[in-house]
């Protein structure tokens, strides 16, 4: 069967996934953003005597091993790992996008400058670098911004890089360059139609992955120190009793997974 005959087929398949990862995203931006509204308290506030005590009206997920109530908890996580991530990707999708064009549109020793730091970023693993730039910055949102920026701006680049080269190459761009319009309209009419969906998927894969290295490093005690609720640093600190408080462990588990499964979704979706 023919590419155009199974883009109908393909159609329904890619608007659900396209539709599962936007219900996804949102709910939880509104568990994020109305959860603390519907449901007053204080994601520090402690009271020993609750310990991994079971879910009530104030605390609907129930309560940590020091007491501390785990909804709460969870909606200041879920807003700070995506607000993170989402800082890091406006910047490393802006710094890629203008370093790529420029490489493109220049040409040599400007794009070999860069293509060769791109290289040599890419020689280090990415979780490293953001460690790097972590045990500068310590436990800080400034840090994470700063290493994940280092780590995704790379795809960015090799994307506006590729396809600026390519679009340039064209007539359209060619005929706009002879009738005397400049660089800006050229990007703006000619580049920037081009790069948009392959940018939007760059960023909806960058801002899943940048909130998984969060919780990655957060599991294994690298990222945001203890008491700042973040979702890997939830999982690791109530891990050891997840028999006691399964409820407690799971909350933050399912986040993550809903969150990173919606993000992928929209890509994919984005992508096909």
């Amino acid at each position: 069967m023919t590419a155009t005959t199974d883009l109908p087929l393909r159609r329904p398949s890619v608007l659900r996934a396209r539709g599962v990862g936007t219900t996804l995203v949102l709910a939880l931006l509104a568990l994020a953003l109305l959860g603390g509204l519907i449901v007053p308290g204080d994601p520090y506030a402690q009271s020993l005597t609750k310990a991994l005590a079971g879910p009530e009206a104030t605390a609907p997920l129930g309560y940590d091993h020091l007491g501390r109530s785990v909804f709460h908890r969870l909606i200041h996580a879920l807003r700070l790992s995506p607000l993170i991530a989402l800082a890091a990707v406006a910047m490393a999708g802006a710094t890629g996008l203008i370093l790529g064009t420029l490489a493109a549109a220049r040409g040599g020793w400007v794009e070999r400058a860069l293509v060769i730091l791109t290289d040599a970023l890419l020689a280090l693993p990415g979780l490293l670098l953001v460690l790097i730039v972590l045990a500068m910055v310590p436990g800080t949102a400034l840090g994470f911004w700063v290493g994940l920026t280092l780590v995704l701006w790379i795809e960015f680049f090799r994307l506006a890089r590729a396809a600026t080269r390519e679009t340039l190459a064209s007539p359209a761009v060619q005929a706009s360059q002879l009738l005397g319009f400049g660089p800006v309209y050229i990007f703006r009419t000619h580049i920037w139609p081009e790069i948009a969906p392959m940018m939007l998927t760059a960023a909806a894969f960058g801002t899943a992955t940048a909130i998984m290295s969060i919780a990655a490093l957060g599991f294994v005690h690298t990222g945001m120190r203890a008491p700042t609720p973040e979702l890997g640093l939830m999982m690791v600190e109530l891990l050891p009793y997840w028999r006691e408080a399964p409820l407690a462990l799971l909350s933050p588990v399912i986040a993550t997974f809903a969150l990173l499964l919606g993000l992928t979704l929209l890509a994919g979706s984005r992508e096909t």
